[in-house]
């Protein structure tokens, strides 16, 4: 059985991630995979992600992925990257794409006119550093509050549950760039991109057991 299952769906960085989860956990058997059978049998499961998400969708369904994937969101250690996180939610503003559904809520585009508090208009997408405010769970252990990662996205998560935010963004407003339930964890930023923070967002998800 493999240890951990990063989904190649043809998109996303695929390779830092590999490389990064490497890093935190080299006795580990990871491996880069468009096989359902591997992805459902895996101990661990990692969908990472940049790109629009009808691409993302159309992809995963044309791989025959959908299934293993909502699987393995259910029923064991689940990490969602970028597009992993927005794919689980009901519906995208993105060409008004349907998600997997796994969470209630919704994926919305940031305004065009957003300004900062020195009147300086913000660009669209959100890119580079910046801050990530979080609540009490396995995989912030060891990371500061207010830690900056890194970020390059145009949508964001509203979830309709309350319960499932387990860290926000300020971009100007605050805004939804980690979930959790039960057994899945999923970000906005890259945390493959986010030097020593990030690694040990990793490793944490390697040790975490739901």
């Amino acid at each position: 059985m493999t240890d951990v299952a990063v989904v190649d769906y043809g998109m996303g960085n695929l390779r830092s991630v590999e490389q990064a989860l490497r890093k935190v956990a080299p006795a580990a058997e990871i491996v880069v995979t468009d096989d359902a059978d591997v992805i459902v049998n895996a101990k661990r499961v990692v969908f990472p992600g940049q790109g629009a998400m009808p691409d993302c969708m159309r992809e995963l369904d044309a791989r025959g992925l959908r299934d293993a994937v909502l699987l393995a969101a259910r029923s064991r250690p689940f990490l969602g990257i970028c597009i992993g996180l927005q794919m689980l939610f009901e519906r995208s503003a993105e060409g008004d794409t349907a998600g997997l559904g796994i969470l209630q809520g919704k994926v919305v585009r940031f305004a065009s006119n957003m300004r900062d508090a020195q009147g300086n208009k913000l660009k669209v997408p959100h890119m580079g550093w910046n801050q990530v405010h979080h609540v009490q769970h396995p995989l912030w252990v060891g990371i500061d509050q207010d830690t900056r990662f890194y970020f390059v996205h145009s949508y964001y998560v509203q979830p309709q549950d309350a319960s499932l935010v387990q860290a926000t963004c300020k971009y100007p407003q605050s805004f939804v760039c980690a979930v959790a339930k039960g057994n899945l964890f999923a970000v906005q930023f890259h945390p493959e991109k986010s030097h020593t923070a990030g690694l040990k967002l990793l490793q944490n998800f390697m040790q975490w057991n739901p």
